[in-house]
């Protein structure tokens, strides 16, 4: 737990240092500054996509920025040989940007839609999602070295994560969505700001739990292969 502690209060620091506060700041202020002069569709029904997006920028690419950073300093490699385990060292990461990505969401949906919205379908929502990006982020990020490598794929990427929002908007609808395992915390979104099934509760908590121990063995399984492995053969 202390060398948790510790390393989460070291990836706080970097995040700072290297401007991502700053960042997640400003595009908390300019998502409220926009969803408040939306008037022309119910806001709560656009505020999911939003904060989806917003969450994607926090987690996703925010680990991926992080990991290449630590990369390029030699940091992430020096890992191997420190006491740390890679578990603790992906639980930093997940909590610390969960936790910056739940603070900004409030804050964008507090000042886009008032107090009115249920409060914990919302956390959980925005906290399981963050967590399964942060997991799904490195495991992309981990093969590449660089940023200019790293851009195009991540697009690619997050794309096909996003498909659930096809589902959402109502383009086509269909039952293979609730396989994808962003349809979950979607729906979590979704009931701050409509009711939904009790069924629909449920599953949006335990399939997005469900993916987040899928994601996060598979991210160990990358620490293991590209930053292990590429460490034990130089």
């Amino acid at each position: 737990m202390k060398r948790l502690l510790t390393t989460m209060m070291c990836d706080i620091r970097l995040q700072f240092r290297n401007g991502f506060y700053y960042a997640a700041g400003f595009v908390a202020v300019v998502m409220a500054l926009l969803l408040s002069q939306i008037r022309l569709v119910e806001i709560g029904f656009l505020l999911p996509i939003f904060v989806l997006g917003d969450i994607l920028v926090n987690t996703f690419y925010f680990v991926g920025g992080l990991v290449l950073l630590e990369k390029g300093e030699g940091t992430l490699t020096a890992q191997v040989v420190t006491p740390l385990r890679k578990g603790e060292y992906l639980a930093a990461k997940a909590t610390t940007l969960a936790l910056l990505a739940l603070i900004e969401s409030l804050i964008i949906v507090i000042a886009a839609y008032g107090l009115g919205f249920a409060v914990l379908p919302l956390v959980a929502g925005v906290v399981l999602l963050a967590v399964l990006y942060v997991f799904y982020g490195f495991i992309v990020v981990a093969r590449y070295d660089s940023i200019n490598s790293y851009l195009l794929p991540s697009i690619a990427y997050t794309t096909v994560l996003s498909l659930p929002l096809i589902d959402y908007l109502g383009l086509w609808q269909s039952w293979l969505f609730y396989v994808h395992p962003i349809q979950a915390p979607l729906l979590l979104l979704r009931a701050a700001f409509q009711p939904l099934a009790t069924w629909q509760l449920i599953y949006g908590v335990l399939y997005s739990a469900l993916w987040i121990g899928l994601m996060y063995l598979a991210s160990q399984r990358a620490f293991d292969r590209f930053v292990v492995g590429r460490e034990g053969r130089r």
